[in-house]
């Protein structure tokens, strides 16, 4: 199992020194990745937690970081496909993919907040319909010139879209997601699958194993598949996985690899003494140092 880290994009140690220093030191300790994820607002009188408050826009986080490391790869978990054009999105992370020299993993979504949706001036009806007819359309984007596409959502007349993705014929999608249809989406149309901040650690197996049935029921290889774990740690006493001691949350990773899951990433953006507005960033710091050291790939069992 790989073993990558969240960088720093929500709450009070989300700064660009913070992410350069974060994504410095995981590469010179071998993570396999950096990542981040994306929130565009928090409705008033939300029940959102609070390390949604703040959140840095997840590809500018990671150019930012790309400038600064040469190997490690840059993944999105997620963005939410909805709140931009695919010709947009398509542009942003090509443009990435050649300026990290293609080390970009592209993490996608359907979004799931109403007002989300009403302020990038998007439909909510029929998000499934339009994800998969949004993908195709990427794909379309990344391929060869003259690019045109025609959907029921989504139109590029016959045009030149460049400069392509260095990953060809395209860098990695993984796609979010929980419900049946949407992990039927990810064995049928994806290169894998990301799990989200609410996951319950110990049933993973449940839907990577409804991704691969639906990977062999297309035709598909399921063995080529990703299954990504954002890896939520936070330093309180001992509960679920990745709470308690950092020996206690190391210990966790075996029993993660063997439901699956191909890579981990530690996230502690979800951590309240992290990336709460109000943390203290300095003691935020400290911490997300401590956690890098002790999960790094070479100390990890």
């Amino acid at each position: 199992m790989d073993i990558g880290f969240a960088l720093p994009v929500s709450g009070s140690w989300a700064t660009p020194q913070n992410v350069v220093g974060i994504a410095r030191r995981a590469e010179e300790l071998g993570y396999r990745s950096l990542w981040t994820f994306q929130r565009l607002l928090v409705p008033e009188g939300s029940r959102l937690p609070p390390v949604y408050t703040s959140v840095l826009d997840p590809l500018v986080t990671l150019a930012h970081a790309a400038a600064v490391t040469d190997r490690v790869r840059l993944g999105t978990a997620i963005v939410n496909m909805p709140f931009q054009p695919p010709v947009v999105l398509a542009k942003q992370l090509a443009t990435l993919d050649v300026l990290s020299g293609g080390r970009l993993d592209v993490g996608l979504g359907l979004g799931w907040e109403r007002e989300e949706f009403a302020a990038a001036g998007t439909s909510y009806d029929r998000r499934g319909a339009r994800a998969e007819e949004y993908l195709a359309c990427l794909r379309a984007l990344w391929g060869p010139d003259p690019v045109e596409f025609s959907g029921t959502f989504y139109q590029v007349p016959a045009a030149v879209v460049r400069p392509k993705p260095v990953q060809q014929p395209a860098p990695p999608v993984l796609l979010g997601g929980a419900a049946p249809r949407a992990l039927d989406r990810v064995g049928r149309l994806a290169d894998g699958w990301i799990s989200a901040s609410r996951a319950d650690l110990d049933d993973l197996s449940t839907s990577i194993g409804r991704v691969r049935a639906a990977a062999r029921a297309h035709g598909r290889d399921p063995g080529g598949l990703r299954f990504v774990c954002r890896g939520v740690v936070r330093g309180v006493p001992r509960g679920p996985r990745l709470t308690g001691t950092l020996d206690e949350i190391r210990s966790d990773l075996p029993a993660l690899a063997a439901q699956g899951v191909t890579e981990l990433f530690a996230d502690l953006n979800f951590d309240p003494a992290v990336g709460h507005p109000d943390a203290d960033p300095a003691a935020a710091v400290r911490r997300a140092h401590e956690v890098l050291e002790a999960l790094a790939p070479d100390a990890a069992p």
